[in-house]
């Protein structure tokens, strides 16, 4: 070879040193920022009961979130309704301040009542922090808790730390704290923070559809408004946090020496809550008083939301005795 030519080849491995490598980084770059795919309203809910739809429309434009932000972190909460009694809602893993919206219109000449739509935090004392931080901007000092998975778990932590201002709470579609969640979901754990977004969402959109779905009777609502809030209020940053919250431990409330009242909520197929997670949570809170969906999926303040509400308003009804 002669001596140009050697040249001219090593010239080009040169190049293809730093051209290769960039190569790869932009196609990983471009992977990494493939937006997460939005559908329009009306294609989302096309199949959806109408007059589901137009209540919850209804819903939107009669009341605004309020905006706060603690310590950096940005909350969204409605503030509604009337009553000496206050309820606080906490949803779930996936969720916001609306999705108990079927509920607080039902109950809001009866009860005052806050639902929050956690910011990506990674911890539930960070969680408990911005929830005070409402509660005392609305002058709210004693109320109780209706929290729904991730919510039902946040709820518990706040009877742990908060037990002379709460009159009494709803532990839904949840479980105590336990090792379980943590084990099974090692490999998430570790995948979570290095996945694009994209593929965060539409691995919880997947969930939505063959499993939340399903379970739910084939709601079509459920499954339209699930998949419309992976749009608006889900990221990877906030579910990463709430991953970390549901993994968090604390050691469980005492609630019977605390005289505070509890009701479970559970469906019986729950796809989300299996049925050792469910049994200990019953055992955890033995005195509690236990209402049992039947096929109704994890999400059956959706799907059944006028028995759930009525369950609520018995419950409360039987445990605040301003309201008897």
């Amino acid at each position: 070879m002669r001596g140009g030519e050697g040249d001219r080849v090593r010239m080009v491995m040169n190049n293809l040193n730093w051209i290769i490598p960039l190569i790869i980084f932009l196609i990983i770059s471009g992977v990494y920022l493939i937006p997460v795919r939005k559908v329009p309203f009306a294609q989302q809910y096309a199949k959806a009961d109408p007059q589901k739809v137009q209540s919850l429309l209804f819903f939107r434009e009669k009341y605004s979130p309020k905006r706060i932000e603690v310590d950096g972190a940005k909350w969204d909460y409605l503030a509604m309704g009337r009553g000496k009694e206050i309820i606080l809602f906490l949803h779930g893993m996936t969720g916001s301040h609306e999705i108990w919206w079927q509920q607080m219109e039902a109950l809001q000449n009866e009860y005052r009542m806050v639902s929050v739509t956690y910011p990506p935090l990674n911890s539930l004392e960070k969680m408990r922090t911005g929830i005070w931080a409402i509660m005392n901007l609305e002058k709210v000092d004693q109320f109780s808790i209706v929290g729904t998975s991730l919510g039902g778990y946040l709820a518990q932590y706040l009877v742990v730390r908060d037990p002379n201002h709460i009159r009494s709470a709803v532990f839904a579609n949840t479980f105590p704290p336990n090792k379980i969640i943590a084990e099974k979901n090692k490999i998430t754990g570790l995948a979570l923070p290095l996945l694009p977004e994209w593929l965060v969402i539409n691995f919880f959109r997947g969930s939505f559809k063959n499993s939340i779905y399903p379970t739910s009777g084939n709601d079509e609502f459920t499954l339209a408004f699930l998949n419309e809030l992976s749009s608006i209020h889900m990221r990877k940053s906030h579910m990463l946090g709430r991953f970390h919250c549901v993994i968090e431990p604390f050691m469980t409330p005492d609630v019977q020496s605390l005289g505070i009242p509890v009701m479970i909520i559970e469906s019986d197929n729950d796809p989300l809550i299996e049925s050792t997670l469910r049994e200990a949570l019953r055992k955890t809170y033995s005195k509690a008083s236990v209402y049992t969906f039947q096929h109704a999926g994890h999400f059956p303040y959706l799907n059944l939301a006028k028995e759930y509400t009525d369950a609520l308003r018995t419950f409360f009804k039987n445990n605040l005795p301003e309201t008897l």
